[in-house]
């Protein structure tokens, strides 16, 4: 049994518009639960089993997977027919894993910091800087309208996210990367199922 935990507008929005695209809607029951937000609104929902009562929070058969990076490649592993998954064994495997590593340990650090005005050479050293983030997804982007080419993938549904979230960046490739994937069938259920389950 699969069961995912989720607050509308929330980091788990993109994790709902993945089952979408994998076409398990029917396979995994959706949760909804509540979260203390940045506002102050929301609360800590004793019925969500994460341990920092956020969301997104996946279980299977009683094993708990935690985090979007984790919890959309272990999703897209496990429901392959819809090829959104780069398989073990493939030659891009592993540039597919890293762009999921990159977005944890760089790209949400970098946009939070980037979002709340905090700057320093410390920071930019270890992390990268926001325009550093922007020129590499450009550089990625050059060779076709998705990460790994003409094939969308998970990485693309997670990377696109954040620019979902705080606007597009202002760059050309990247914007029309963020408008392609935003305008995919997933993305546009997932406002929906928002917007008819939102907690008051």
């Amino acid at each position: 049994m699969l069961t995912l935990n989720h607050s509308s507008k929330s980091r788990s929005t993109r994790v709902v518009a993945l089952l979408h695209e994998l076409g398990a809607l029917d396979d995994v029951a959706i949760g909804i639960v509540a979260i203390p937000r940045q506002d102050g609104s929301g609360r800590r929902d004793p019925g969500n089993l994460h341990p920092e009562g956020k969301v997104p929070f996946l279980v299977h058969d009683g094993a708990e997977i935690w985090e979007s990076s984790a919890i959309m490649l272990y999703l897209a592993d496990l429901f392959p027919k819809a090829g959104l998954s780069i398989p073990p064994g493939h030659s891009q495997r592993g540039a597919y894993l890293s762009w999921f590593a990159w977005y944890s340990g760089v790209v949400e650090p970098v946009m939070l910091l980037e979002a709340i005005g905090l700057s320093h050479p410390a920071i930019t050293s270890t992390f990268r800087s926001g325009a550093e983030v922007r020129q590499r997804l450009v550089s990625a982007l050059a060779e076709g309208p998705f990460l790994f080419g003409e094939r969308f993938t998970a990485a693309d549904m997670l990377l696109h996210s954040p620019y979902a979230w705080f606007g597009n960046p202002g760059e050309p490739i990247l914007d029309a990367w963020v408008d392609r994937c935003k305008a995919r069938p997933g993305p546009t259920f997932a406002t929906e199922f928002d917007s008819r389950h939102a907690l008051a």
